[in-house]
């Protein structure tokens, strides 16, 4: 697939650069990633919804929701399992256009019309990335 080296694809290889900074013991922690990771999340909110509390269920908001909870939960974890997982996944988003995140998401109630299986899952993370990084399907 063709990236396109749009302001989310700039955002998310900012995320990763400071993800390994954390991770290789930067003073300044996860400080930088979750302050970015709130600035991406209102710039995507005020793109999508002008600060309409409309706008927070925006599939390219509640992403970056998304990575911002995991962000915030994997502080608490002591063994650095949490924040690893977010960084091969953010490198998957800025390499090879695959957002694990955002298929997490779109497996969520309201971001479906079928019932959750695991057949859906499965397909959700073994489909191919495609523009948007994720493609909706009807079966």
């Amino acid at each position: 697939m063709k990236q396109t080296r749009d302001t989310a694809w700039w955002y998310w290889l900012a995320s990763a650069v400071l993800l390994v900074q954390a991770l290789s013991g930067c003073p300044l922690g996860f400080t930088p990633v979750i302050v970015l990771t709130l600035i991406q999340t209102l710039h995507f909110w005020i793109r999508e919804g002008g600060l309409d509390p409309r706008g927070l269920a925006a599939f390219p908001v509640q992403v970056r929701i998304g990575y911002l909870s995991w962000l915030i939960a994997g502080l608490a974890d002591p063994t650095g399992l949490m924040h690893g997982i977010q960084l091969a996944g953010t490198s998957a988003m800025v390499l090879f256009g695959y957002c694990p995140m955002a298929r997490m998401v779109s497996l969520l109630p309201w971001n479906r019309r079928q019932a959750l299986s695991l057949r859906l899952v499965v397909r959700t993370f073994l489909q191919a990335p495609t523009a948007g990084n994720i493609r909706i399907q009807a079966n």
